[in-house]
C-alpha cells in the first residue's frame, strides 16, 4: 500500500468524522429528546446510577438502517 492510498483513506475518514459530528451537533441543537425517550432506562441508587438508552438505540439503528440502504442501493446502480 503506497503513501497516496492511505492519505486518501485517512482524508476520507476524516470527512466522514467531521459529517458525522455535524450532524451530531445539530441534532443535539434540534431539541429533540434523544436520550429521554420513554424506553430508555435510568437506574439510580445512593451510590450508584446507571443509564441504558434502549429506546434510543432502537430507534437511531432503524435510522442507520434506512439511510444506509438508501445510499447502498443508490451507489449499485
Amino acid at each position: 500500500m503506497d503513501l497516496s492510498s492511505v492519505g486518501r483513506i485517512v482524508f476520507i475518514v476524516g470527512m466522514v468524522m467531521v459529517v458525522a459530528g455535524g450532524l451530531l451537533w445539530l441534532l443535539g441543537k434540534s431539541g429533540l429528546p434523544l436520550g429521554r425517550l420513554p424506553g430508555d432506562l435510568r437506574f439510580e441508587g445512593q451510590n450508584l446510577s446507571c443509564y441504558a438508552p434502549v429506546a434510543t438505540m432502537i430507534l437511531l439503528s432503524i435510522l442507520l438502517t434506512v439511510v444506509l440502504n438508501i445510499v447502498i442501493r443508490m451507489l449499485n446502480r
